[in-house]
């Protein structure tokens, strides 16, 4: 195997990290109604947009881990600084498009509960384009299945751990 080819199988997990975490935001999004445009349910609104700038920090974790940028000491945690600081140097783009998801998701989205279709909708479209950059160029078909098997595996292993918790 090729230096090249490790390197996009070691983007298959993380990827389908963050997949599965937008996807589930799409889920959230959904147990709410829409009408003239605004979501009627401000709580789903926030849960989905939280679960999907989750999603954005998984991707741009694997990012920068990829463009060898080390983590803060362990001491420190994360904040939108580091991010934004360590993108910024590396890449213009993508500094606009974590703020945009930054500012959308989190802040408007999940803070402030703004229930406004196209905005949320926006932010949901700029995290896909943000995970986007850490997708392995893998053959669709062989993604896919990853995906799902990546999927089911989470989705067994939190079944047992309810049901241990639950005795």
């Amino acid at each position: 195997m090729t230096i090249r080819e490790e390197q996009e199988q070691s983007k298959l997990q993380p990827y389908a990290e963050a997949m599965r975490y937008m996807n589930n935001a799409e889920g959230i999004l959904q147990q709410t109604r829409k009408e003239d445009n605004v979501y009627l349910d401000r709580k789903y609104v926030r849960m989905a947009c939280g679960t999907a700038y989750l999603g954005v920090l998984e991707a741009v974790d694997k990012w920068l881990q990829l463009k060898d940028v080390p983590n803060p000491s362990k001491k420190k945690r994360k904040s939108i600084e580091f991010y934004t600081a360590n993108v910024a140097l590396l890449d213009g783009k993508l500094t606009s498009e974590l703020h945009a998801a930054y500012r959308v998701l989190h802040i408007e989205g999940y803070y402030e509960g703004v229930c406004v279709v196209k905005v949320i909708q926006g932010g949901f479209d700029t995290a896909y384009q943000i995970i986007a950059r850490i997708k392995p160029d893998v053959p669709e078909e062989e993604l896919k299945q990853y995906l799902d098997a990546y999927t089911k595996k989470k989705a067994s292993l939190w079944q047992q751990l309810s049901s241990l918790l639950s005795l």
